[in-house]
């Protein structure tokens, strides 16, 4: 029998995280307030390192109506070995969350990359029947997660980057060698289905608008396809959104974009009755000019173009950021800048300052059509 780490030594040390939010962290209108007056739940990741910060924690409190987990659910921090779980991470985060009254996603139930999964799972005896002991794996874990959460979180990742975009081929893992890669992905959203049956399900991909992502979009558009043709129980697309954040950047700008090819993409997926998150936006800032004033404003010009595009589709409804402040950005130590000054990918800066990156994000929430009914 699987052991789980009991969660309740942690609900009294949630209230004690409910802190009074420091006016660094307030502002007149916050973004889950402007958005929610469109029909548009606004909110931003929370991970190890920047939920020890009170300010962090404020600012997301003050600014968001749900936050995701950045790590704590994946199977990497919840699944140390077949055996067990460990919920302790996972659970301080959700229990802060209701403590403030913010709503969480669920990120992610299978990150399908063996890159991203724990090693255990590529040396694991699958015995005599390696087919059905994966299966069991896999649906153990989703069944676990997502009904342990059934009643907190109403929208789920449920698989994350199955596709290796360079190919376009769906990737190889210990689980699919075994079951296939398909059914894997198939036995997941049903899994999923049965453990949180009110939750929003969600294939999370980072497609996007650039014109060298025809190939990563084209193989979405087939997943997708081969989704809804066999009933695989899939709500929504997630759309990562990390801007600017491939290999290709150049020296002097954000990428060639191709936004006719981008609506085209998106006409299919809303043809086949899906919705659309935006799931982990930010902006790569790394090729821009190093002055601040600038570089803010060309992050700020593109995030609001990029919005304004996801926007127009009312089956966009949700908005999340890859983390709201500078502090604890993930790019920040990735590719760092030739000139070696900071990066300044996110809408608060290091200090929790409003930057024009959210300015941007309010005037594009103001444009947007209401999608409220």
């Amino acid at each position: 029998m699987n052991r789980v780490i009991d969660r309740r030594s942690l609900i009294a040390g949630a209230a004690a995280l409910a802190l009074p939010l420091p006016a660094s962290a307030r502002s007149a209108t916050s973004l889950a307030t402007l958005g929610a007056a469109k029909g548009i739940r606004f909110g931003s990741t929370v991970g190890k390192d920047n939920f020890a910060d009170p300010g962090y924690r404020a600012l997301n409190a003050a600014q968001c109506a749900l936050v995701v987990p950045e790590n704590e659910m994946k199977w990497s921090i919840t699944r140390p070995d077949a055996q067990h779980f460990d919920f302790r991470a996972a659970d301080r985060i959700v229990e802060w969350a209701g403590a403030n009254g913010l709503g969480v996603r669920g990120h992610t139930l299978l990150w399908h990359s063996e890159r991203w999964m724990p090693q255990w799972v590529a040396e694991h005896d699958y015995g005599p029947n390696p087919r059905a002991e994966a299966e069991r794996l896999l649906t153990d874990h989703v069944a676990t997660v997502a009904g342990r959460y059934a009643d907190r979180i109403d929208s789920f990742d449920v698989v994350n980057e199955a596709i290796d975009s360079e190919t376009g081929a769906l990737r190889d893992t210990a689980l699919s060698r075994h079951i296939g890669a398909f059914e894997t992905i198939d036995i997941a959203f049903r899994t999923a289905r049965a453990a949180a049956p009110k939750a929003q399900l969600v294939y999370n991909d980072y497609m996007g608008w650039r014109a060298d992502e025809g190939l990563h979009r084209d193989a979405v558009l087939r997943l997708l396809e081969q989704m809804r043709k066999r009933g695989t129980p899939v709500d929504a697309l997630g759309i990562q959104s990390h801007l600017g954040s491939k290999f290709s950047d150049t020296p002097t700008g954000l990428g060639s974009l191709d936004e006719p090819a981008f609506r085209r993409f998106l006409d299919q997926v809303t043809g086949m009755g899906l919705d659309l998150l935006v799931t982990e936006m930010d902006v790569h800032d790394n090729p821009l000019p190093g002055a601040i004033g600038p570089r803010d404003a060309q992050v700020a010009a593109h995030a609001k173009a990029y919005l304004d595009l996801m926007l127009s589709y009312p089956q966009t409804k949700t908005v999340m950021c890859w983390g709201l402040s500078d502090r604890y950005s993930w790019l920040s130590g990735m590719r760092l800048r030739p000139d070696g000054m900071a990066k300044r990918p996110c809408p608060f800066d290091a200090d929790f300052r409003p930057k024009p990156f959210r300015d941007a994000i309010a005037a594009a929430f103001a444009a947007a059509p209401d999608r409220r009914s």
